[in-house]
C-alpha cells in the first residue's frame, strides 16, 4: 500500500478478533514506528507500556475506564499500548513555560500516529482511547511519577465481517485557508 492507501484505509476498529493474538513482532514495530517520529529539540520523552495478558487487558478494562463510555472493545482487543511522557525533560518543562504549549502531547501524538498508520499496513486495527483514569492505570501498570499517560492504543485484527464505515470528513475548502484566515 502507498502511503495516501494506508491513511485512507486507516478508521477507529470497535470489533476485535480475540482469537487472533497480535505477535510481538508486529507490536514491535509499531513501536519501532514511533521511536522514529519527531520530537521537541529531540527530546523523545515518550514511553509506551504494551500489554497482551489477558487478566491485566480486563482489569484495565473494570477499573481503568472512566464511567459513561464503556469501551467493551477492549473485551476483544489482543493487546493495548499505554502512551505515556516523560515531563521532568527540558522540552516539556522550560519549552512549555515559554510557549505555553505541551510539547509532550504534540510529540506523543506524533509518535502514536505513526503506529495507527504502521498498524493499518500490517493489516491491524486500533483504536484512540481517551476516556480512562490516569491514576488507576498508572497503579495497574506501575508507572511512576513524573509520567504521564495521555492516550490508549488498543490494537488487533479487525473481526471479519465487521463492515467498514463510511469517513465523513469536511472538505478541504472548510478547513485550509491560503495565506489568511
Amino acid at each position: 500500500m502507498t502511503l495516501d492507501e494506508i491513511i485512507a484505509a486507516r478508521q477507529s476498529c470497535r470489533s476485535y478478533d480475540p482469537s487472533r493474538p497480535v505477535s510481538k513482532e508486529a507490536l514491535s514495530a509499531l513501536i519501532e514506528s514511533a521511536r522514529l517520529a519527531p520530537s521537541a529539540c529531540n527530546s523523545q520523552t515518550w514511553r509506551f507500556v504494551v500489554v497482551t495478558d489477558r487478566t491485566m487487558l480486563d482489569t484495565i478494562h473494570a477499573e481503568g475506564m472512566r464511567m459513561g463510555v464503556g469501551n467493551n472493545f477492549l473485551k476483544e482487543a489482543p493487546a493495548l499500548i499505554i502512551g505515556c511522557s516523560k515531563l521532568d525533560l527540558l522540552a516539556n518543562t522550560v519549552g512549555r513555560t515559554i510557549s505555553g504549549i505541551d510539547y509532550y502531547q504534540v510529540d506523543l501524538g506524533i509518535a502514536m500516529e505513526h503506529m495507527v498508520l504502521k498498524a493499518t499496513e500490517l493489516g491491524l486495527g486500533t483504536c484512540w482511547i481517551g476516556w480512562f483514569h490516569e491514576k488507576s492505570i498508572k497503579k495497574l501498570l506501575g508507572i511512576p511519577r513524573g509520567v504521564k499517560i495521555t492516550a490508549l492504543l488498543s490494537v488487533g485484527y479487525p473481526k471479519q465481517g465487521d463492515p467498514l464505515r463510511e469517513k465523513k470528513r469536511k472538505a478541504t475548502e472548510e478547513i485550509a485557508m491560503w495565506e489568511k484566515w
